[in-house]
């Protein structure tokens, strides 16, 4: 009997929501909400994935832009990802205070003197795409007083010697090609170079329809912020969406970046050139792109 009573009072419940839902909201307002809150977001990310190009899903109407093969866009969208799980671990071994806003983690080390902070990760990837496409001859970077490093002199001995914003190249060492010496190369142009010499350098991208994979948003300054597109994504109108990646200061694991602004598509972005921009733990106040040459 109690069993009876409980149902029709349940099935009453339900009537007086029903009747509430059509005489006192706004057509169409709720059923949106209810909606919103019934239908969960589609996961685009591919746990088994460990590329970038694996492990995120375009979604339906969208396919990936096309690159030729060998192009520094190619590397970036095939890069080797750790397995998913792998937690964003700062330069002193220890794990990045905030967990929750990556989607993949690039195989990149973290070298533990805390010089590859947010701009030196991006430029180690450019670096490392040229040492392995036999491109050497074009690693080189302003520091930010505007002195151009390459690698080509510096592997013939030449070094810095850097008083303020006067700097004078001498060669001061012996020859050295290798592989360890490009590295130490590298942790010259992070003491020297950073988001300011990048963006003062570095050809500007200025409409949505031009961006590629390897554009940089970028606010420079000290200290500033930069992060890289690492894949694309197009629809049959010609509407773009990307795929971002961002090194940290203090150093720490490049990682794929949630997006904040809108779950549904997430980790996907849109974006408005010139417009407020999000990302976990930081935000730009306009978007604004660098492309390296």
């Amino acid at each position: 009997m109690c069993f009876l009573i409980m149902k029709k009072i349940l099935l009453l419940v339900i009537l007086l929501a029903c009747f509430s839902f059509l005489f006192f909201t706004k057509k169409g307002k709720t059923v949106t909400n209810i909606a919103k809150t019934i239908v969960m977001p589609v996961s685009f990310i591919n746990e088994e994935g460990l590329t970038v190009i694996a492990r995120i899903k375009a979604p339906e109407g969208y396919k990936r832009t096309e690159y030729s093969e060998g192009s520094f866009q190619e590397y970036i969208r095939n890069y080797t990802l750790l397995k998913s799980g792998s937690e964003v671990i700062n330069y002193d071994g220890n794990p990045y205070v905030y967990q929750q806003g990556h989607v993949g983690i690039l195989d990149i080390p973290v070298p533990s003197n805390g010089l590859q902070q947010c701009a030196d990760a991006l430029i180690r990837i450019r670096s490392e795409y040229l040492w392995d496409t036999n491109q050497k001859d074009k690693i080189g970077f302003n520091f930010t007083s505007g002195h151009y490093c390459s690698w080509n002199k510096y592997a013939e001995g030449f070094r810095p010697k850097v008083n303020g914003s006067k700097v004078s190249f001498h060669k001061t060492a012996s020859a050295n090609t290798s592989k360890e010496n490009f590295y130490k190369y590298l942790n010259l142009i992070f003491m020297y170079s950073g988001t300011q010499s990048l963006y003062d350098e570095l050809p500007k991208v200025n409409a949505v329809s031009e961006l590629q994979i390897g554009d940089m948003l970028i606010y420079p300054g000290s200290p500033g912020h930069i992060i890289m597109i690492v894949d694309e994504i197009i629809d049959a109108t010609g509407k773009k969406m990307f795929i971002f990646a961002q090194g940290n200061t203090p150093a720490q694991s490049v990682h794929l970046l949630k997006n904040p602004m809108d779950s549904k598509i997430s980790p996907w972005f849109e974006i408005e050139m010139g417009a407020y921009f999000e990302i976990p733990t930081y935000h730009f106040d306009k978007t604004q792109f660098i492309r390296f040459k």
